[in-house]
């Protein structure tokens, strides 16, 4: 597998999906029609909570039935590719390299530089794909948000869930475990 170092103006205009998936990236990017984009990643408080929601979700595993995992690709459609930083998948689904079926749950992690407004298009695909349910955590700001075709909605009384199952995640306990890392 061939590894594209990112600097900025080396990338070629266009790129197939094949060599997109022929090549690593460090750390791994979208693919959008052609064209690769950065993910913001990289930094302490990003990459600790990423740490603890995948962690929590493995240690529920059972419980909750699901298979969470981090930075794994998810083709929403045949020309673009998406890496969420946490994939939430329920037991059962189809085992894949790339995830082409949707993810129960995608959580996606604000870092310094990022803005909700980055995200619509982003969360747009997702709702397209079939995913269900979308929570962007914003660890700056202390909050997070589900995502639903209204829009962004902050999340109700402290904690974020998904309907019909026991997942839930009170955002109190959340940051309190990033503030003592």
């Amino acid at each position: 597998m061939a590894t594209l170092p990112i600097f900025e103006n080396s990338q070629p205009e266009f790129i197939s999906v094949r060599e997109y998936l022929t090549t690593s990236y460090r750390p791994d990017c979208d693919y959008v029609d052609g064209r690769i984009e950065e993910r913001n990643v990289g930094e302490y408080d990003h990459g600790y909570l990423q740490a603890l929601l995948a962690h929590l979700f493995m240690n529920h595993r059972e419980e909750w039935g699901v298979i969470p995992l981090p930075d794994v690709r998810v083709q929403v459609n045949p020309t673009r590719f998406r890496v969420p930083d946490v994939s939430v998948l329920r037991v059962g689904t189809p085992r894949e390299q790339i995830l082409t079926h949707p993810p129960l749950l995608v959580i996606e992690i604000l870092s310094p530089e990022d803005r909700l407004s980055r995200f619509t298009e982003r969360t747009d695909e997702y709702l397209d794909f079939g995913i269900e349910n979308i929570w962007i955590v914003d660890p700056a700001r202390r909050v997070a948000y589900r995502v639903t075709r209204a829009g962004f909605e902050l999340a109700p009384a402290g904690e974020i869930t998904v309907p019909e199952t026991p997942i839930r995640v009170v955002l109190s306990e959340l940051f309190a475990e990033l503030d003592r890392a």
